[in-house]
Protein backbone atom coordinates (compact mmCIF):
# COMPACT_ATOMS: atom_id res chain seq x y z
CA UNK A 1 0.00 0.00 0.00
CA UNK A 2 2.93 2.66 0.63
CA UNK A 3 4.27 1.51 -3.01
CA UNK A 4 0.31 2.01 -4.23
CA UNK A 5 0.01 5.34 -2.34
CA UNK A 6 3.20 6.68 -3.20
CA UNK A 7 2.29 5.80 -7.19
CA UNK A 8 -1.13 7.53 -6.59
CA UNK A 9 0.25 10.36 -5.11
CA UNK A 10 2.46 11.47 -8.15
CA UNK A 11 -0.23 10.29 -10.79
CA UNK A 12 -3.71 11.47 -9.10
CA UNK A 13 -5.54 11.47 -12.25
CA UNK A 14 -4.09 7.84 -13.73
CA UNK A 15 -6.17 4.89 -14.20
CA UNK A 16 -4.23 2.36 -11.78
CA UNK A 17 -5.53 -1.75 -11.84
CA UNK A 18 -4.71 -4.08 -9.64
CA UNK A 19 -4.00 -7.34 -11.53
CA UNK A 20 -4.24 -10.01 -8.19
CA UNK A 21 -5.90 -12.03 -5.60
CA UNK A 22 -9.72 -10.55 -5.76
CA UNK A 23 -10.31 -11.16 -2.19
CA UNK A 24 -6.90 -9.12 -0.97
CA UNK A 25 -7.15 -6.16 -3.60
CA UNK A 26 -10.46 -5.38 -2.51
CA UNK A 27 -9.13 -3.47 0.11
CA UNK A 28 -7.82 -1.39 -2.78
CA UNK A 29 -10.69 -1.48 -5.04
CA UNK A 30 -12.48 2.03 -5.88
CA UNK A 31 -10.86 2.86 -2.44
CA UNK A 32 -8.41 5.67 -3.12
CA UNK A 33 -5.50 3.06 -4.56
CA UNK A 34 -7.21 1.42 -7.73
CA UNK A 35 -9.57 1.80 -10.36
CA UNK A 36 -10.09 -1.57 -11.09
CA UNK A 37 -9.44 -4.82 -9.80
CA UNK A 38 -8.59 -8.27 -12.60
CA UNK A 39 -7.90 -11.65 -10.73
CA UNK A 40 -4.81 -13.43 -11.37
CA UNK A 41 -6.87 -16.33 -11.26
CA UNK A 42 -7.82 -16.21 -15.27
CA UNK A 43 -7.54 -19.43 -16.92
CA UNK A 44 -5.88 -18.38 -19.71
CA UNK A 45 -3.45 -15.34 -18.28
CA UNK A 46 -1.78 -19.16 -17.76
CA UNK A 47 -0.06 -18.64 -21.03
CA UNK A 48 1.50 -15.89 -19.68
CA UNK A 49 3.76 -18.07 -17.71
CA UNK A 50 4.87 -20.37 -20.77
CA UNK A 51 8.08 -19.68 -23.02
CA UNK A 52 7.06 -19.02 -26.29
CA UNK A 53 3.00 -19.27 -25.49
CA UNK A 54 0.21 -17.89 -28.19
CA UNK A 55 -0.85 -15.27 -26.04
CA UNK A 56 -4.49 -14.03 -26.09
CA UNK A 57 -5.56 -11.22 -27.78
CA UNK A 58 -7.54 -9.61 -25.40
CA UNK A 59 -4.72 -9.67 -22.84
CA UNK A 60 -2.41 -8.58 -25.60
CA UNK A 61 -4.48 -5.77 -25.65
CA UNK A 62 -5.04 -5.13 -21.81
CA UNK A 63 -1.00 -5.48 -20.81
CA UNK A 64 -0.22 -3.64 -23.89
CA UNK A 65 -2.26 -0.34 -22.88
CA UNK A 66 -0.57 0.56 -19.82
CA UNK A 67 1.92 2.67 -19.58
CA UNK A 68 3.48 1.73 -16.91
CA UNK A 69 3.66 -2.15 -15.00
CA UNK A 70 4.94 -2.46 -11.37
CA UNK A 71 4.97 -6.71 -11.02
CA UNK A 72 5.62 -8.53 -8.00
CA UNK A 73 5.24 -11.97 -9.70
CA UNK A 74 7.73 -14.48 -8.66
CA UNK A 75 9.46 -14.23 -12.53
CA UNK A 76 13.34 -15.62 -11.96
CA UNK A 77 13.23 -16.24 -15.84
CA UNK A 78 11.44 -13.34 -16.66
CA UNK A 79 9.09 -15.43 -19.07
CA UNK A 80 6.34 -13.32 -17.79
CA UNK A 81 7.72 -10.10 -18.41
CA UNK A 82 8.88 -11.26 -21.94
CA UNK A 83 5.71 -12.26 -22.71
CA UNK A 84 4.47 -8.47 -21.27
CA UNK A 85 6.62 -7.08 -23.65
CA UNK A 86 5.27 -9.53 -26.47
CA UNK A 87 2.23 -7.53 -26.08
CA UNK A 88 3.51 -4.05 -26.26
CA UNK A 89 3.96 -3.34 -22.80
CA UNK A 90 7.13 -0.52 -22.61
CA UNK A 91 7.74 0.33 -18.96
CA UNK A 92 8.00 -2.68 -16.35
CA UNK A 93 9.42 -2.33 -13.03
CA UNK A 94 10.23 -5.09 -10.71
CA UNK A 95 9.72 -5.59 -7.52
CA UNK A 96 11.06 -8.26 -4.94
CA UNK A 97 8.80 -11.20 -5.01
CA UNK A 98 10.21 -12.32 -1.55
CA UNK A 99 10.96 -10.17 1.37
CA UNK A 100 14.65 -10.34 2.93
CA UNK A 101 15.75 -9.53 6.44
CA UNK A 102 17.03 -6.71 7.98
CA UNK A 103 14.75 -3.68 5.68
CA UNK A 104 11.40 -3.37 6.53
CA UNK A 105 8.98 -4.95 3.77
CA UNK A 106 7.26 -1.88 3.30
CA UNK A 107 10.39 -0.34 2.38
CA UNK A 108 11.36 -3.22 0.20
CA UNK A 109 8.76 -3.65 -1.68
CA UNK A 110 8.79 0.63 -2.86
CA UNK A 111 12.39 0.46 -3.87
CA UNK A 112 11.31 0.35 -7.77
CA UNK A 113 9.56 3.57 -7.58
CA UNK A 114 13.05 5.48 -7.73
CA UNK A 115 13.39 4.30 -11.82
CA UNK A 116 10.27 6.36 -12.16
CA UNK A 117 10.83 9.21 -10.16
CA UNK A 118 9.03 8.49 -7.50
CA UNK A 119 9.96 8.44 -3.92
CA UNK A 120 7.60 6.41 -1.15
CA UNK A 121 8.64 8.36 2.11
CA UNK A 122 5.23 7.24 4.10
CA UNK A 123 6.21 3.58 4.66
CA UNK A 124 2.88 3.72 7.03
CA UNK A 125 0.29 1.79 5.06
CA UNK A 126 -3.51 3.30 5.17
CA UNK A 127 -6.71 2.44 4.32
CA UNK A 128 -9.94 4.01 2.93
CA UNK A 129 -12.77 2.14 3.73
CA UNK A 130 -16.20 3.60 1.35
CA UNK A 131 -19.04 4.83 3.59
CA UNK A 132 -21.21 1.34 2.17
CA UNK A 133 -18.15 -0.79 4.43
CA UNK A 134 -19.10 1.87 7.62
CA UNK A 135 -22.50 1.73 7.34
CA UNK A 136 -21.90 -1.90 7.50
CA UNK A 137 -19.13 -1.74 10.64
CA UNK A 138 -22.06 0.89 12.10
CA UNK A 139 -24.70 -2.27 11.75
CA UNK A 140 -22.53 -4.94 13.14
CA UNK A 141 -21.75 -2.51 16.30
CA UNK A 142 -25.35 -1.73 17.06
CA UNK A 143 -25.75 -1.90 20.45
CA UNK A 144 -22.21 -2.58 21.52
CA UNK A 145 -20.46 -0.15 24.20
CA UNK A 146 -17.64 1.48 23.44
CA UNK A 147 -14.51 1.26 23.99
CA UNK A 148 -14.31 -1.75 21.98
CA UNK A 149 -11.05 -4.05 21.82
CA UNK A 150 -10.53 -6.24 18.97
CA UNK A 151 -8.36 -9.61 18.95
CA UNK A 152 -7.01 -11.65 16.66
CA UNK A 153 -5.97 -14.78 18.33
CA UNK A 154 -4.70 -16.35 14.66
CA UNK A 155 -1.41 -15.47 11.43
CA UNK A 156 -1.55 -18.51 9.37
CA UNK A 157 1.45 -20.11 11.15
CA UNK A 158 0.91 -21.82 14.51
CA UNK A 159 4.85 -20.70 15.82
CA UNK A 160 3.70 -17.13 15.18
CA UNK A 161 1.03 -17.46 17.66
CA UNK A 162 0.25 -16.71 21.13
CA UNK A 163 -1.28 -19.78 23.06
CA UNK A 164 -5.04 -19.46 23.25
CA UNK A 165 -5.53 -20.32 26.52
CA UNK A 166 -3.63 -16.34 27.11
CA UNK A 167 -6.08 -14.86 24.84
CA UNK A 168 -8.57 -16.90 26.64
CA UNK A 169 -7.09 -15.41 29.82
CA UNK A 170 -6.97 -11.82 28.26
CA UNK A 171 -10.80 -11.80 27.22
CA UNK A 172 -11.63 -12.66 30.71
CA UNK A 173 -9.76 -10.04 32.24
CA UNK A 174 -10.60 -7.03 29.47
CA UNK A 175 -14.04 -7.92 30.68
CA UNK A 176 -13.48 -7.23 33.75
CA UNK A 177 -11.97 -3.93 33.45
CA UNK A 178 -15.06 -2.64 33.01
CA UNK A 179 -13.94 1.12 32.89
CA UNK A 180 -11.51 0.62 30.06
CA UNK A 181 -13.28 -1.67 27.44
CA UNK A 182 -17.03 -2.57 27.20
CA UNK A 183 -16.83 -4.87 23.94
CA UNK A 184 -14.68 -7.42 22.80
CA UNK A 185 -14.67 -8.48 19.34
CA UNK A 186 -12.88 -11.35 17.97
CA UNK A 187 -11.75 -11.53 14.28
CA UNK A 188 -10.85 -14.70 12.54
CA UNK A 189 -10.30 -15.73 8.94
CA UNK A 190 -10.17 -19.03 6.94
CA UNK A 191 -7.63 -19.94 9.20
CA UNK A 192 -8.18 -19.31 12.64
CA UNK A 193 -11.15 -22.45 12.56
CA UNK A 194 -9.70 -24.22 15.29
CA UNK A 195 -9.13 -21.21 17.40
CA UNK A 196 -12.47 -19.59 16.87
CA UNK A 197 -14.13 -23.05 18.14
CA UNK A 198 -12.46 -22.65 21.68
CA UNK A 199 -13.26 -19.09 21.77
CA UNK A 200 -16.98 -19.43 21.35
CA UNK A 201 -17.44 -22.34 23.44
CA UNK A 202 -16.07 -19.69 26.24
CA UNK A 203 -17.68 -16.72 25.53
CA UNK A 204 -21.23 -17.49 22.84
CA UNK A 205 -23.30 -16.70 26.29
CA UNK A 206 -21.52 -13.68 27.03
CA UNK A 207 -23.47 -10.68 25.60
CA UNK A 208 -19.94 -8.03 25.32
CA UNK A 209 -18.45 -10.60 23.22
CA UNK A 210 -18.81 -10.99 19.49
CA UNK A 211 -17.25 -12.59 16.44
CA UNK A 212 -16.24 -11.57 12.91
CA UNK A 213 -15.28 -14.53 11.39
CA UNK A 214 -14.01 -14.01 7.46
CA UNK A 215 -15.74 -10.40 6.90
CA UNK A 216 -14.52 -9.01 3.20
CA UNK A 217 -11.48 -6.57 4.20
CA UNK A 218 -12.93 -3.45 3.42
CA UNK A 219 -15.61 -4.04 6.37
CA UNK A 220 -12.69 -5.62 8.62
CA UNK A 221 -10.76 -2.70 7.70
CA UNK A 222 -13.86 -0.15 8.91
CA UNK A 223 -14.60 -2.42 12.19
CA UNK A 224 -11.05 -2.14 13.23
CA UNK A 225 -10.46 1.51 12.77
CA UNK A 226 -13.23 2.21 15.59
CA UNK A 227 -11.29 0.10 18.48
CA UNK A 228 -7.86 -0.93 19.85
CA UNK A 229 -6.51 -4.32 18.23
CA UNK A 230 -4.10 -7.11 19.78
CA UNK A 231 -3.08 -9.32 17.46
CA UNK A 232 0.13 -11.32 15.93
CA UNK A 233 2.21 -10.85 12.89
CA UNK A 234 -0.21 -11.18 10.69
CA UNK A 235 -2.22 -9.56 7.49
CA UNK A 236 -5.02 -8.80 9.81
CA UNK A 237 -2.59 -6.78 12.15
CA UNK A 238 -1.52 -4.89 8.60
CA UNK A 239 -4.89 -4.13 8.34
CA UNK A 240 -5.87 -2.95 11.79
CA UNK A 241 -2.77 -0.67 11.84
CA UNK A 242 -3.54 1.10 8.33
CA UNK A 243 -7.42 1.28 9.21
CA UNK A 244 -6.05 3.54 12.22
CA UNK A 245 -6.19 1.28 15.29
CA UNK A 246 -4.38 1.69 18.30
CA UNK A 247 -2.73 -1.89 18.03
CA UNK A 248 -0.72 -4.03 19.95
CA UNK A 249 1.54 -6.88 18.35
CA UNK A 250 2.79 -9.84 19.76
CA UNK A 251 6.05 -11.21 18.15
CA UNK A 252 7.41 -14.20 18.42
CA UNK A 253 9.95 -15.64 15.66
CA UNK A 254 9.64 -13.16 13.49
CA UNK A 255 11.50 -9.67 13.18
CA UNK A 256 9.32 -6.69 13.96
CA UNK A 257 12.27 -4.86 12.15
CA UNK A 258 10.95 -6.22 8.60
CA UNK A 259 7.41 -6.96 9.17
CA UNK A 260 5.53 -4.75 11.74
CA UNK A 261 3.70 -2.05 10.55
CA UNK A 262 5.38 1.33 10.31
CA UNK A 263 2.28 3.43 11.59
CA UNK A 264 2.80 5.50 14.56
CA UNK A 265 0.18 4.29 16.96
CA UNK A 266 1.54 0.92 16.93
CA UNK A 267 3.55 -1.13 19.86
CA UNK A 268 5.13 -4.31 19.22
CA UNK A 269 5.45 -6.73 21.95
CA UNK A 270 8.61 -8.70 21.97
CA UNK A 271 8.21 -12.68 23.31
CA UNK A 272 11.26 -13.54 25.49
CA UNK A 273 13.81 -15.72 23.26
CA UNK A 274 11.43 -15.06 20.41
CA UNK A 275 8.72 -17.57 21.89
CA UNK A 276 5.80 -16.64 22.34
CA UNK A 277 4.54 -19.19 24.93
CA UNK A 278 6.90 -17.38 27.47
CA UNK A 279 4.91 -14.26 27.15
CA UNK A 280 2.85 -14.27 30.12
CA UNK A 281 -0.93 -12.50 30.08
CA UNK A 282 -0.02 -10.07 32.86
CA UNK A 283 2.53 -7.85 30.44
CA UNK A 284 0.16 -7.73 28.13
CA UNK A 285 -2.44 -6.66 30.10
CA UNK A 286 -0.23 -4.20 31.73
CA UNK A 287 0.54 -2.76 28.04
CA UNK A 288 -3.29 -2.02 27.55
CA UNK A 289 -3.53 -0.81 30.89
CA UNK A 290 -5.73 -3.27 32.30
Amino acid sequence: MPALKALRDAHPQARIEILGYSHLAAIADKRFYADAVRSIEYGVLCRFFARDAELPLDLRDYFGGFDLILSYLYDPDQIFENNLRRSGAQKILRGPARIIPGTPAARQLAQPLPEVGINASDLAAKVFPSDKDREFAHQFLENCEPPILTLHPGSGSEKKNWPIKNWIELAKASLNAEALFRTIIFVSGEADENEMARLRRWFEHEPRVRFAHQLPLPQLAALLEQSTFIGHDSGISHLAAAAGARCFLLFGPTDPKVWAPQNKDVRVLLAPNGDLTQLDVVTVCNAINL
